[in-house]
């Protein structure tokens, strides 16, 4: 009885943790450049004194990784936004807590102060330099790759201010933050992809595939369901169990 009632409850918090990571999923379906967050179930083996102990086998669930499938390109027109090719490349942007991280939104805007930020806020490093990359704006008129024309330069020979960063993941091991930038695992910084390239013009949708999700959600839902229903079974077994402990009155 006690290893059915603690491995429902463990099921009904995972798969409660698992709608939200879901839900979360839905909700970004339209944001620029999101990756979809993995769920996965596991199980886990305590070990102590007591084969009562070592039989339970709880259920754990944790968001491991994002979905690094591209999204679909969208054309917009708009000089500033970029739609990075291939998968394994990130545009490096500067964190809230001033470390370098990684985003595939290329929504890029120039913020009042001058610098090149991403739509969520974010500023954009230069592969130059360390630090996030500015532009003086003269006119309306900017090169699709990050550069801009200088303040009083020839508008037929636009100078170049920097260059994007775009970092190489592949062979690194990373993670997606909650506030969806990608990390280096245990801190650090990725290495410059000299080859990845960009597309002017366009940015790149979420990878959020709602067909998917509401099919995972339905299915979460269902499983939800029958850990309740244990958790019912359980307490219906203790009130037989209790019954025929009782004296005759």
């Amino acid at each position: 009885m006690d290893k059915l009632v603690y491995t429902a409850a463990t099921g009904l918090r995972a798969h409660m943790a698992a709608q939200a990571a879901i839900a979360n999923n839905m909700a970004n379906a339209s944001t620029t450049g999101f990756r979809a967050d993995r769920v996965v179930f596991d199980r886990l083996n305590l070990k102590g004194d007591g084969s009562t102990i070592e039989a339970r086998a709880p259920t754990s669930e944790e968001v491991t990784d994002a979905d690094r499938a591209p999204g679909a390109i969208q054309l917009t027109g708009r000089p500033l936004d970029v739609a990075i090719t291939g998968t394994t490349a990130w545009l490096a942007v500067q964190a809230s807590d001033g470390s370098e991280a990684y985003t595939r939104r290329g929504d890029l805007e120039v913020a009042p102060s001058g610098v090149l930020q991403t739509g969520d806020g974010h500023p954009v490093i230069g592969s130059g330099a360390d630090h996030a990359a500015t532009l003086s704006v003269a006119d309306d008129r900017r090169r699709r790759d990050d550069l801009d024309r200088a303040a009083g330069g020839d508008a037929k020979n636009p100078q170049v201010i920097d260059k994007l960063k775009l970092a190489d993941t592949k062979g690194s091991d990373t993670v997606k933050g909650l506030d969806n930038l990608l990390r280096v695992k245990g801190g650090g910084t990725l290495p410059e992809d000299l080859d990845a390239k960009v597309q002017g013009g366009a940015i790149e949708g979420s990878n959020v595939n709602m067909t998917q999700a509401l099919v995972d959600m339905i299915e979460n839902q269902r499983s939800y369901e029958v850990q309740a229903n244990m958790m019912k079974n359980a307490k219906d077994m203790d009130e037989s169990g209790a019954s025929l402990m009782r004296l005759p009155s």
